[in-house]
């Protein structure tokens, strides 16, 4: 992660510099402000994955290794789970709800939250087995 982290690392450094000429140019500070936030969110993300990269160590990738060196189980990942399709429909009723009116706001943030406890404590319920 090393490598993708310094990549993220640089770019916040080139949003830092472009924010830094636009603002000198233009005197804009809508611009200025965008870019400035855009570095910070790279630099974020740069910042995650060396950080993350320190504590996990090297992946088969990064060296001279062989992929059997690094064969086991990564993570528990959900085989089947029908949370996500109300969590994305109240999503987008919520965001309708801010067109249409605050009636289908408020139903679609009831509804979103329903379906986010759901979505979260999903595993807490029941033990779920693969097909």
């Amino acid at each position: 992660m090393k490598v993708e982290g310094y990549l993220f690392g640089l770019g916040a450094l080139l949003y830092a510099v472009l924010g830094g000429l636009y603002f000198w140019l233009s005197r804009e500070p809508v611009g200025t402000t965008a870019l400035a936030l855009t570095g910070g969110m790279v630099f974020l993300v740069g910042f995650y994955l060396l950080f993350t990269g320190r504590q996990i160590g090297p992946r088969p990738e990064e060296g001279d290794f062989d992929v059997e060196d690094f064969a086991g189980e990564y993570g528990f990942y959900s085989p089947n789970s029908w949370s996500p399709l109300p969590v994305g429909f109240f999503a987008a009723l919520t965001g309708t709800g801010l067109i249409v009116g605050w009636w289908l706001f408020f139903l679609g943030i009831l509804g979103l939250m329903l379906a986010l406890v759901g979505l979260v404590f999903e595993y807490y319920r029941t033990q779920h087995i693969a097909p």
